[in-house]
């Protein structure tokens, strides 16, 4: 079974990273240092992993599947549950690009990777964009869980909102969920909404019942 760290160091090399197996190795444990902040507890290590899992499996649909495996390291690599609006997911942008430029991967490629990482602010992509479209359904492919990791999931987001009193979280956590039921789909690619669709839609409707 491949290793995180290795699983990174694969990703870079073939983004075009220029640097030694070294440096990839102490990135990657750098990245996972923040992936296990005490804040986060549903943004974590175990999110990280069933992203790239996903991302593995429909690769085949993104023509640089490589990006996506990068962006979907980084994409949650700032994360303060206190911050307002998109701020995490920008910040996380600008430190993706940073990151992977001081690793030698290609100036075009790393601003391509903070592309993709911006997208999962609001998961909504333009037309003909396979790899965006491929990171927003592996980043939202919780939503389809069955309803054991689906109730671990909700109780997870609310542990990390636990700063938040019950009614302005119940509000904002429906802003969240009817944005995303207002999406043309909750999936870009065909695949992926065959499979999962009808699965979040139902869970998200659930899930607004319970905090009405």
């Amino acid at each position: 079974m491949t290793s995180l760290p290795e699983a990174f160091r694969t990703a870079a090399r073939d983004a075009g990273a220029g640097t030694s197996d070294a440096d990839l190795d102490a990135a990657a444990q750098y990245l996972l240092s923040r992936w296990t902040e005490p804040q986060r507890h549903y943004h974590d290590v175990t999110h990280l992993t069933e992203v790239l899992a996903v991302v593995d499996r429909f690769a085949a649909l993104a023509p640089h599947p490589e990006r996506v495996r990068l962006a979907a390291w980084m994409h949650d690599a700032v994360y303060d549950p206190r911050a307002l609006g998109d701020s995490n997911e920008r910040d996380s942008a600008e430190f993706a690009e940073g990151l992977l430029q001081s690793l030698g991967v290609p100036d075009e490629v790393a601003a391509d990777v903070s592309r993709l990482v911006g997208l999962t602010a609001g998961h909504a992509t333009e037309d003909d964009d396979p790899d965006g479209e491929l990171l927003c359904d592996a980043d939202l492919a919780i939503l389809a869980a069955d309803d054991e990791r689906y109730a671990r999931y909700t109780d997870a987001i609310r542990r990390e909102y636990a700063h938040v009193p019950d009614t302005a979280f119940r509000e904002g956590r429906t802003r969240v969920l009817t944005a995303l039921l207002e999406l043309p789909s909750i999936y870009r690619h065909a695949a992926v909404r065959d499979e999962w669709e009808d699965r979040a839609q139902a869970n998200l409707k659930a899930e607004l019942e319970a905090l009405a």
